[in-house]
């Protein structure tokens, strides 16, 4: 059956609901004449009329196709379509009556008032009764989707009332936060508690939830979505009516907040001028090039017309992504770029490289820089930091290179994590090798936060945002310095241009911004509300996990607090003490021992002796 009925046109569809149509009128007939108060017997009367009824079923089917009502499909019968069943029976039972007056039999008013009545109801009792058939027909033909629809309000309820009707889906019940509608039954379905969401999937045998909220936030939907998936429940969530109209492409023209805002200070513009002639017309290498501040150097290096830029990456994707973004605008001013796919901690391919294309300024930005990362795995973050720096500064000693410029950060003073550790150990190895070197000038810049940077703090608060939240904080007194991935880089340049050999340039960041502080910007800059003790209706909670292992509550710049003004006065130059070159000989004879050995203990054993402030962790710590 389910084969014939889907094998029909929509016209032979509508033939049939005219053959229909048609036939229910001698049965309407019948069925007045017989309530009806007539002299004769119903069957007599009717026999009488049968002359007049071909041209009566004729004006029928003239004025219902006329209307369009036998292409009215039974799943879309609704209040238009029952206005047009009334005007059908209305202009058939006229016609009847003016038939009847003129050939006979003659019947009272009354009759043909009645005649119209039933013929409507016949016709549209007729059409719900073929639904109910199509409807069990398909059903049994193929599988239907059992549904739970989460939000019982009036977009809840116009649902399933849409649903009720669909040839695929058959919603079962509604689950609802609000009390007062928890056991009610809306448009034929119970009304449920969310705590009974599991056992109504077991019982019921739900496929689905449909989540029909759109008023709430997008981050308590979130959250109940992350819930019911947590279930192993599919979830599929109504749009709202914004979206439903198109309004959702505002969203995509907001403009996003700018990283400045959340910086605690007025953020510092370092332009270039006379610096940029330290890159102009040179071969200069990136390494670490598709990262976030490896990226924005190419992007400003590029700025400087080079004669060729090499992107140097570990990263294939990352590569690829910087390479597109750049080979047009760099083929635009005639500046070479050179893609490639290496690690710093090669140096036989370092070598190669920096002979190959006559570089000519280094760019250190390659570094495991994630704290806890490195700290689960210091052998690798040591192998990296350290040695990928030693083998990438003495092959460029080795070939003549004017400048090497390393990418430090304010982790490395005092440091009480690998990472922290690991970049101080590199700034020491530059150190020495910028009092031993007569050709390459050795420097490095050190500095806090970047804003916006993979793997950074308000990236990893707007993820949490977008899932719900909460948004996580170690310590509610846990302050961090930021800068902006523009300062930072700007930075790096400007100190590269001016350096003489073995600086450690510092900017003036301000005042340390408050953690708690920013989480709050950041979930307010989204247009949430917090969610706290004073205000538990909010969108977003603020949660404290503890400081991660290496962590420290506040960063500093210097180690000492001794600045040295630069010629620029926001950039500053760090006076600090440096270890002999026995002493840098040893504490890396130490560490490459450790990795080795494969002994992670032996390697935080070094840091603690050659580090300073990294013994004030406890290095009896064993990792995997």
């Amino acid at each position: 059956m389910f084969n014939l009925i889907s094998a029909l046109s929509r016209k032979q569809k509508s033939y049939v609901f005219l053959a229909i149509d048609l036939g229910l009128i001698p049965l309407a007939l019948l069925f007045t004449l017989t309530v009806q108060p007539l002299p004769d017997p119903a069957l007599h009367t009717l026999a009488a009329m049968l002359p007049v009824l071909p041209y009566v079923m004729l004006v029928m089917a003239a004025s219902s196709v006329w209307l369009g009502l036998p292409m009215v499909q039974l799943n879309a019968y609704e209040r238009h379509a029952v206005a047009l069943t009334g005007v059908v029976a209305v202009m058939t039972a006229v016609v009847l009556a003016v038939l009847t007056h003129l050939f006979g039999p003659d019947l009272p008013s009354g009759t043909h008032v009645v005649f119209a009545t039933s013929y409507m109801l016949f016709m549209m009792a007729t059409r719900a009764f073929l639904h109910q058939i199509v409807l069990m027909i398909y059903r049994r033909a193929s599988p239907r989707c059992r549904v739970l629809i989460y939000g019982a309000g009036t977009t809840g309820t116009q649902l399933a009332q849409a649903l009720k009707s669909h040839d695929g889906i058959d919603p079962v019940a509604f689950v609802d936060d609000n009390g007062s509608l928890q056991g009610m039954t809306l448009v034929g379905l119970q009304v449920f508690a969310p705590s009974r969401i599991q056992e109504l999937v077991q019982t019921r045998q739900i496929n689905r939830v449909l989540l029909a909220m759109p008023s709430q936030s997008q981050p308590k939907q979130a959250q109940v979505i992350l819930r019911l998936q947590g279930m192993g429940l599919e979830v599929q969530a109504l749009p709202s009516f914004a979206q439903l109209i198109g309004e959702e492409a505002l969203v995509d023209k907001l403009t996003p907040v700018p990283p400045q805002q959340f910086l605690g200070r007025k953020s510092h513009n370092l332009p270039l001028n006379e610096a940029s002639s330290s890159y102009a017309n040179r071969v200069i290498l990136v390494s670490g090039a598709g990262g976030s501040i490896g990226s924005e150097l190419c992007r400003q290096v590029l700025r400087c017309r080079p004669t060729k830029l090499v992107l140097f990456e570990l990263s294939e994707l990352a590569l690829y992504t910087v390479h597109q973004e750049l080979e047009q605008q760099a083929a635009e001013i005639g500046v070479e770029i050179v893609p490639i796919l290496g690690t710093v901690t090669d140096p036989r391919q370092v070598r190669g490289v920096l002979e190959t294309h006559g570089v000519q300024v280094v760019l250190h930005a390659a570094a495991y820089k994630h704290v806890p990362l490195v700290e689960a795995n210091p052998l690798p973050g040591l192998a990296n930091n350290v040695f990928g720096t030693q083998n990438l500064a003495q092959a460029s000693a080795l070939a003549g290179v004017e400048r090497f410029i390393l990418i430090s950060s304010d982790k490395a003073v005092r440091p009480t994590n690998v990472m922290g550790a690991s970049k101080r150990m590199a700034e020491l190895l530059l150190q020495d090798l910028a009092t031993r070197s007569s050709q390459t000038i050795f420097t490095m810049v050190r500095f806090g936060n970047v804003l916006g940077s993979s793997g950074s703090v308000v990236p990893l608060f707007q993820d949490q945002i977008s899932r719900g939240g909460p948004v996580t904080v170690t310590d509610a007194r846990v302050k961090r310095f930021f800068m902006t991935t523009a300062e930072a880089v700007q930075l790096v340049l400007q100190a590269g241009a001016q350096a003489r050999g073995g600086e450690v340039f510092v900017l003036d960041m301000g005042e340390p911004v408050s953690i708690l502080q920013l989480a709050r910007q950041v979930i307010e800059s989204a247009g949430y509300t917090l969610r706290d003790e004073t205000n538990p209706e909010g969108d977003i909670s603020i949660e404290i996990i503890g400081l991660r292992p290496g962590e420290k509550m506040e960063e500093e710049l210097t180690l000492t607090n001794e600045l040295i003004t630069t010629r620029h006065p926001k950039i500053f130059c760090a006076r600090e003490t440096v270890l002999s070159e026995i002493e840098v000989a040893a504490f890396m004879r130490g560490l490459r021992q450790s990795l080795a050995s494969g002994d992670a203990l032996a390697a935080r054993q070094v840091l603690q002796r050659w580090v300073e402030g990294y013994g004030s962790q406890d290095t009896d710590r064993k990792t995997s």
